[in-house]
């Protein structure tokens, strides 16, 4: 065992619901450099870094992240990257964490906005240092969605499958919901993918007329809209790796009501 690995901290057996069991703690009183910010840097352009996220990530002496999301904003700080895997994770957020100990100003990325499919890395960040963290928000790829496929947040509803462990709360529930009103979904890579969501979808009864729309990488140059129906969508359903799929990894589903 390497030092890193000695020195890793213990992470929560569910994180996620750590991260939301409660709300922010006040932080008045406490002094700026010692919170830690969770950083939304928006679906991978640049050019949607809100100021706030900016001004953060150019103050940084260290930034924490999964390895796709520290290459994003790799050019918008000089701070110390200490990009991870899910393997790794427990090893770069001690690194993370001795560093803040030490005084440094830390942030932690996520891609889009933490508040979406980011609270299981939020909880980890939480648990591994000892100090303030507050989240950020950015902009998501699901806002950009909505906005692509004309499906205002208020009459939709939205569900990410871009979790570890079992997803059937949130498929039961957009079954529920489909057909009276929009559906936003976060599919999960490769298992549940936009074939399989809509397959579950007309399995629970939805109809196979109703308009889907795969939005992939978002705000990207290679950004690409499919515009079908949620039966011809359900077709290509089954098998859990990339090749099984016609999608990216990088996508939102939208189903109009």
């Amino acid at each position: 065992m390497s030092d890193g690995d000695a020195n890793a901290p213990t992470l929560p057996d569910s994180p996620g619901a750590a991260a939301s069991a409660a709300p922010e703690p006040p932080r008045k009183g406490v002094e700026e450099g010692r919170v830690v910010h969770a950083v939304g840097i928006g679906p991978g352009n640049t050019e949607l870094l809100t100021r706030r996220a900016g001004r953060l990530l150019r103050d940084a002496d260290v930034v924490v992240g999964f390895e796709t999301v520290v290459e994003y904003v790799a050019d918008e700080t000089a701070a110390e990257l200490i990009p991870c895997g899910y393997r790794d994770e427990p090893e770069a957020l001690g690194r993370f964490a001795a560093r803040v100990a030490d005084g440094a100003r830390g942030v932690a990325v996520f891609m889009g906005d933490p508040n979406h499919s980011g609270y299981q890395f939020l909880g980890k960040v939480e648990a591994a240092i000892d100090a303030p963290v507050a989240v950020v928000p950015g902009i998501s790829s699901v806002q950009v969605a909505a906005s692509r496929a004309r499906t205002p947040l208020e009459d939709s509803v939205f569900e990410t499958l871009h979790v570890r462990g079992d997803v059937s709360r949130a498929l039961d529930r957009l079954g529920r919901a489909v057909g009276d009103r929009h559906l936003i979904v976060i599919p999960r890579p490769y298992d549940w993918m936009p074939e399989d969501v809509a397959a579950q979808l007309v399995d629970a009864g939805a109809g196979l007329s109703l308009d889907a729309l795969v939005c992939e990488r978002l705000t990207h140059p290679d950004e690409r809209l499919t515009r079908t129906d949620l039966g011809t969508l359900a077709d290509g359903a089954g098998g859990d790796g990339p090749d099984d799929t016609a999608f990216s990894d990088l996508s939102v589903l939208v189903v109009r009501a």
